[in-house]
């Protein structure tokens, strides 16, 4: 097929208009996809990203893949679980919240049972975020117990 039958053919279909405006039109204004959060250093696991490393870009390549930070807010406070990279979009399954104990930390073990409350400290076996159940050993006793990671650092030991 010669160019000549090609061009007849998009000018006959009404393509040659949609490519020609495609191409022409100015560079990020037909394909913005709205923002996304990079790091402007380097950002190794186990640190808490802080919005002055971050900064929010244009997204302009209408062929990135889904999964990343849109606003420094999603990411401001968070931990990375992986090194990231200056100039590289954030992907949301590399952070996680920071942790509300951490392991070998004294904490205070609490127990109710009614009206009463039993208080006790105690040192978690892992890290753990609200509302997960964890092991903690007795300061007291040495006893390992399983409870629930309150909101205020303390751990809600649950009856056998």
């Amino acid at each position: 097929m010669t160019f000549r039958r090609i061009a007849s053919y998009l000018v006959s279909t009404g393509t040659a208009l949609a490519v020609g405006a495609a191409l022409w039109a100015a560079p990020g204004a037909a394909c913005a996809e709205g923002f996304a959060v990079v790091a402007t250093q380097t950002i190794y696991p186990g640190e808490t990203v802080s919005a002055a490393q971050l900064k929010e870009v244009e997204v302009t390549n209408p062929n990135l893949a889904g999964g990343y930070a849109k606003s420094i807010s999603e990411v401001d406070g968070m931990v990375s679980k992986r090194t990231l990279l200056p100039g590289r979009t954030i992907p949301v399954a590399s952070l996680r919240p920071p942790y509300a104990i951490n392991r070998g930390a004294n904490i205070r073990l609490t127990f109710t049972l009614g009206n009463m409350t039993i208080s006790a400290s105690g040192t978690p076996l892992s890290d753990a975020l609200v509302g997960d159940v964890i092991k903690v050993r007795n300061l007291d006793s040495g006893v390992i117990v399983t409870g629930t990671v309150l909101a205020d650092g303390t751990v809600q030991v649950m009856a056998k």
